[in-house]
């Protein structure tokens, strides 16, 4: 088994995201652990040159040149690298209802056309079926009810990629109201954070 951790936490320490990965990944067991740190390995954005070089190549299926391919180098590192795992963990906050651009740019590299997913006969097909995915996010507002509902951005999107993806089971965990002004809140809602982490990592690895 592998599991692949793809953290973009630039707060580090004081991360509420952090945390929560960090509880995580004390309990896998009996798995590779593979670590993208965002932050460090930050991933390309598509330009002209990368995007040409990704249609010719997996929409229209043809040989492209070595600057082209030098070009896709790193989306396709790092496509190798969701393809491998049995177990994807995307960690990150959300910025502004949303996930941050980093993040964002890593799903638009591994979401490639015939590598995790594909078309036929005017239909969608994920290509990543058996494998699980968990998305922790932690936020400063409330989301989950109330009048902010239709602005939270961050774990429906994520959700809807991973989905988009054909992985089988995904979780998700929307770390709320950290800047609340209110400790007991946010103790209390991290603590529930991390017992659900806690719990999913014993469902899917074992005691």
């Amino acid at each position: 088994m592998k599991t692949l951790l793809v953290k973009y936490t630039p707060r580090e320490e004081r991360s509420n995201s952090k945390k929560l990965l960090d509880a995580f990944k004390n309990e896998i067991k009996n798995s590779a652990i593979d670590v993208i740190d965002l932050c460090i390995d930050v991933p390309d954005l598509f330009n002209v040159q990368n995007m040409n070089a990704y249609i010719h190549r997996d929409y229209l299926k043809e040989e492209i040149s070595h600057e082209q391919k030098k070009s896709m180098e790193k989306m396709d590192r790092m496509t190798s690298q969701i393809k491998s795992a049995d177990i994807v963990v995307v960690a990150f906050p959300m910025h502004n209802f949303s996930m941050p651009a980093p993040v964002k740019a890593w799903f638009d590299s591994v979401m490639l056309k015939g590598q995790t997913w594909d078309a036929a006969d005017g239909k969608y097909l994920g290509l990543m079926g058996g494998k699980k995915a968990l998305i922790i996010i932690s936020s400063g507002g409330f989301y989950t009810n109330g009048p902010m509902m239709n602005w939270e951005h961050a774990l429906s999107l994520t959700t809807a990629e991973f989905q988009f993806m054909g992985f089988s089971d995904i979780r998700g965990i929307l770390n709320e109201g950290m800047n609340a002004g209110d400790e007991r809140v946010q103790s209390t809602n991290i603590q529930k954070s991390l017992d659900e982490v806690k719990k999913i990592a014993t469902e899917w690895y074992g005691k």
